[in-house]
């Protein structure tokens, strides 16, 4: 029975169970959050909602992973990697933006929204705490899942700051370290990628 392949069936069942739970609440709180950011005037939400995106996309990269060749695997993680870091860069402009414009963010939304949000990545966190030493795809969404909570903590400190202080600049602040934070685990997944990709080399060469 060792010769049969039914570890391997297994191991790649729970992968897709946990990815498509992990793209289900990403996706959903994607839609919440940016909703909330919009009407809230957050920069912090939206950011954190651009991040939601981000991982569900590498989500679905890793779904589709799942099952594949290590090379296809470390390929999936670094287009992973690409991605989040463009949208990185696409909330540090529209921070930019909103330093010059000015913006009225409203504290209590962000509290509220971001507790939420806490709650349903400390969940995702708990699902993908098993596969977080494991294959290149898995080790960027446990990536992803850790910044998450990291951002959602920002969002709700930045919402007691914006109530405390009456000013928009807790939120721009926090909005621009979660979009380094996206950035910087972006990257931080592309180089692991590459690593992987070039340990495959060498031990197919």
């Amino acid at each position: 029975m060792s010769g049969c392949g039914c570890e391997v069936e297994i191991k790649d069942r729970e992968q897709s169970r946990v990815l498509i739970q992990l793209l289900a609440i990403n996706g959903v709180m994607f839609v919440a959050e940016m909703i909330a950011g919009i009407v809230g005037d957050s920069t912090a939400l939206i950011a954190d909602s651009l991040d939601m995106l981000a991982d569900a996309t590498v989500y679905a990269i890793g779904l589709y992973a799942v099952g594949r060749s290590l090379a296809a695997k470390a390929k999936a993680a670094h287009i992973s990697g690409i991605f989040q870091v463009m949208l990185g860069l696409g909330v540090l402009f529209d921070i930019v933006r909103r330093f010059i414009v000015g913006s009225e963010p409203e504290s209590l939304m962000m509290i509220a929204v971001g507790a939420v949000a806490l709650i349903a990545n400390t969940l995702c966190l708990k699902l993908i705490y098993k596969h977080r030493q494991g294959e290149v795809h898995m080790r960027a969404s446990w990536i992803f899942s850790k910044n998450d909570v990291i951002a959602n903590l920002g969002v709700i400190i930045g919402g007691v700051l914006v109530a405390w202080l009456a000013s928009p600049w807790p939120d721009l602040i926090i909005g621009l370290i979660i979009a380094t934070v996206v950035v910087r685990g972006g990257l931080h997944i592309i180089k692991d990628a590459n690593s992987e990709t070039a340990c495959n080399k060498e031990t197919t060469s």
